[in-house]
């Protein structure tokens, strides 16, 4: 079996890859767009469509979706395999959602459900996962230099959203900023519920649209692309990085917080107890930091409405304690309080953090087991096979 696998340069390709090409699967890489980010489209298009015409695959694959490969596929009648990784991933609401060669893999369940109707046969639900022997030997290999270098009390590894928030990079109207700031507000009260869609209104759509002239106007088969559109592309951004910038302060002030990040931090005030170190590699550093903190921590963006971000799985797959927001498809992989714990508030989180910090042995032991079950249960290899399985069904 040959497949041919688009790269853009998504921190999951390495360990897909080699996944597939583990279970035998020859992999051929188009990896152009990972160097030359601005290749024309029609340039794109050619270069997909070179490869079909002279070479036979049983099926293209990309993570995240691609309109312009699912209907290449589509002319060329060979399966176009995505498996998204991110949301919001505004590409799923172009009408090449609806070509009969895809194959959609979504790790939201929520997500799932808003999608799957466009195209029943071709869209699928695949939580996501992490490559715990990958990071087995990162880990093995630390020197005791390393381990006082990455330990920390609290840690926290991820953007703060202030390079991907648009509205926070705008001066808005003042009626829209007043909407805005009045929507993102109450949203930040709420845990494990998202109701911005719900609450905009067509007002609001027309606002964003007028003041950003590079709004993600799209041809959907979706009614609601616009409302789906603000409130995850737009207030969702903003909710993150307000909730990730107060949540992070407010545990400074009782406990030591690290900070791992590349995203601008002028709106947290360094001191004592929190200390701005930078961004870390993916693939030899972040392992270090999630297995030497006492607690990982994870705010999930609102727009990952139930699903479980990457950050879980990898934190869990580092043999890492992890302290998350509640998602509810948490219980569904793991027992909260057995194999992480999860927060409802801020005030949630501090006391949860103080009793975990002075409990090493529960706090250890639950890294243990949540480390134990996704090594078990839920690596790339267990997803990579489930997603074959439904393929070849599919095809048969």
């Amino acid at each position: 079996m040959k497949i041919l696998f688009h790269q853009y340069g998504s921190i999951c390709e390495p360990d897909i890859i080699s996944i597939f090409e583990a279970s035998g699967i020859q992999v051929v890489r188009e990896d152009a767009e990972v160097t030359q980010k601005s290749i024309p489209a029609q340039q794109r298009v050619r270069m997909i469509s070179d490869y079909l015409f002279n070479d036979k695959f049983t099926f293209v694959f990309s993570i995240n979706f691609f309109p312009y490969i699912s209907d290449i596929c589509e002319r060329f009648q060979i399966p176009y395999v995505c498996l998204s990784v991110d949301c919001p991933v505004l590409e799923l609401f172009s009408e090449s959602v609806k070509n009969k060669w895809n194959r959609i893999f979504l790790f939201d369940y929520t997500q799932y459900m808003r999608f799957v109707s466009a195209n029943p046969d071709c869209i699928f639900y695949l939580p996501l996962a992490t490559n715990a022997d990958r990071w087995d030997q990162v880990i093995s290999s630390m020197t005791p230099e390393e381990y006082d270098t990455y330990t920390s009390d609290i840690s926290f590894v991820g953007s703060l959203y202030t390079e991907k928030s648009p509205l926070s990079a705008k001066t808005l109207p003042p009626r829209l900023a007043g909407y805005v700031d009045g929507a993102v507000e109450a949203q930040l009260q709420v845990y494990g519920y998202n109701f911005l869609e719900e609450i905009i209104t067509p007002e609001l759509t027309a606002q964003l649209k007028k003041t950003f002239q590079d709004y993600r106007n799209l041809t959907s088969v979706y009614p609601g692309t616009d409302n789906y559109t603000a409130a995850n592309y737009y207030l969702a951004m903003r909710a993150a990085e307000l909730e990730r910038i107060r949540t992070l302060q407010a545990l400074s002030h009782d406990f030591h917080v690290d900070i791992y990040t590349r995203s601008s931090c002028k709106d947290l005030t360094p001191g004592s107890n929190l200390r701005l170190k930078g961004g870390v590699s993916t693939l030899t550093e972040m392992p270090k930091v999630f297995h030497c903190s006492k607690i990982n921590l994870n705010i999930t963006i609102k727009s990952i409405q139930s699903g479980l971000s990457l950050r879980i799985w990898d934190v869990l797959g580092c043999g890492g304690f992890l302290l998350s927001n509640y998602q509810t498809e948490i219980p569904e992989y793991f027992e909260i309080g057995k194999d992480l714990v999860c927060y409802e508030s801020i005030e949630d989180l501090k006391e949860k953090a103080a009793y975990y910090l002075t409990h090493d042995d529960i706090r250890m032991e639950i890294a243990r087991n949540g480390y134990e079950k996704v090594k078990a249960q839920h690596t790339w290899a267990h997803r990579i096979s489930s997603m074959m399985q439904t393929i070849l069904a599919t095809l048969s």
